[in-house]
């Protein structure tokens, strides 16, 4: 199957999906949506990049619109101002610079350098405008990306996101520990630190700055919205899995779902991209039955007042925009270059990050 990338240029090329990874539900039933304002969100980001220093000049005109970061970004948040979008395109290029400078400091053993950017992190997500500045430019840009996340709802929502965010930096805290000392988790072990290091509750978090609408504690926390928006993510997460296990089992990585079940379950590689395939399509069967769900839970929250109709309106914007990260995510691995690695000189260094400075300064 081929869809439209995108992603380099204004004329769309076919992109193929091997056959071992391709999915053809998604294909079939999910249809690919991009936000409007996609062409100046992919603009904009490439200069917040360059203003940020999150990426060197140079870099960023030849990787930065192939690794289709906003691509993934505006093929998920239809519906969000354009301001929303912008802010939330650059936190997830934010995002993926700050894995590459986890991988780097790992694999060229910087436990040092992972500490301190570790706390830095932490204290710039209480006090975002006090970092703004921040001599590193991951900490700096980090702040800049909360600030103005912080600006669209109350300050109930920035709590909830800053506790969410807060989990995912000790998350990779535990996967750095994990990857340097060979440590592989066991299923169930990695289960749970995937929906931290994939940061589940902070894409969820943000399909409410997309609605425009923080939804009440009862709504967010109830069994059919949890159900459809873990399902969503958890997608994302084990595809990923699925498309970067061999390359990660020739980095020596221990973060896999595959690798778990190699390693504890006593798998063969076969065996683990079945199990893995069957996980991904089981994902993707469970969400169309609690999409249902959450509709008709979404239909009867219209109580006839304004406020029903605005609650049940952000409800279903929500559910829409958790339907959309099933084709943005799959997509995505087929034409980002971010996962071309037989294409790379050196398969273990990505060509688009800053290898000997990173975490050094």
């Amino acid at each position: 199957m081929h869809a439209f990338s995108h992603g380099t240029s204004s004329t769309p090329t076919a992109v193929a999906v091997p056959p071992a990874l391709s999915l053809p539900v998604i294909e079939a039933e999910f249809p690919r949506h991009l936000h409007p304002y996609w062409p100046r969100l992919q603009e904009n980001t490439r200069s917040w990049l360059r203003e940020k220093r999150l990426m060197p000049a140079d870099k960023v005109q030849e990787y930065a619109d192939g690794l289709c970061y906003t691509d993934l970004m505006a093929g998920y948040y239809i519906g969000a101002p354009d301001e929303v979008m912008q802010a939330i395109a650059d936190y997830s290029a934010w995002f993926f610079v700050w894995d590459d400078r986890h991988d780097r400091d790992v694999v060229h053993g910087r436990p040092a350098a992972w500490r301190r950017l570790r706390f830095q992190l932490h204290e710039a997500l209480d006090s975002p405008r006090e970092h703004l500045y921040h001599p590193d430019p991951l900490v700096a840009g980090f702040a800049d990306s909360v600030v103005r996340l912080y600006s669209f709802l109350g300050e109930k929502w920035n709590a909830r996101f800053a506790r969410h965010f807060h989990a995912v930096i000790e998350a990779y805290d535990r996967e750095f520990r994990n990857r340097t000392s060979g440590t592989v988790p066991t299923v169930e072990e990695y289960l749970q630190l995937r929906r931290l290091t994939f940061a589940h509750w902070i894409w969820t978090d943000l399909l409410e700055t997309s609605a425009g609408y923080e939804l009440p504690a009862a709504v967010r926390n109830s069994s059919v919205y949890r159900r459809a928006a873990l399902l969503s993510q958890e997608f994302a997460a084990w595809y990923n899995d699925l498309c970067s296990l061999p390359k990660e089992i020739a980095g020596d990585e221990v973060h896999n779902l595959g690798i778990s079940l190699i390693h504890h379950e006593g798998l063969t590689l076969e065996g683990a991209v079945t199990d893995m395939r069957q996980r991904v399509e089981g994902c993707v069967t469970e969400f169309l039955e609690a999409e249902e769900e959450l509709d008709e839970f979404a239909d009867s929250l219209a109580d006839g007042s304004v406020r029903g109709k605005e609650l049940s309106d952000a409800v279903k914007s929500c559910l829409g925009n958790m339907r959309n990260w099933f084709s943005s995510v799959y997509w995505f691995h087929h034409e980002s270059g971010r996962y071309t690695v037989d294409s790379w000189d050196d398969r273990s260094t990505p060509p688009y990050v800053n290898n000997e400075a990173a975490g050094e300064s």
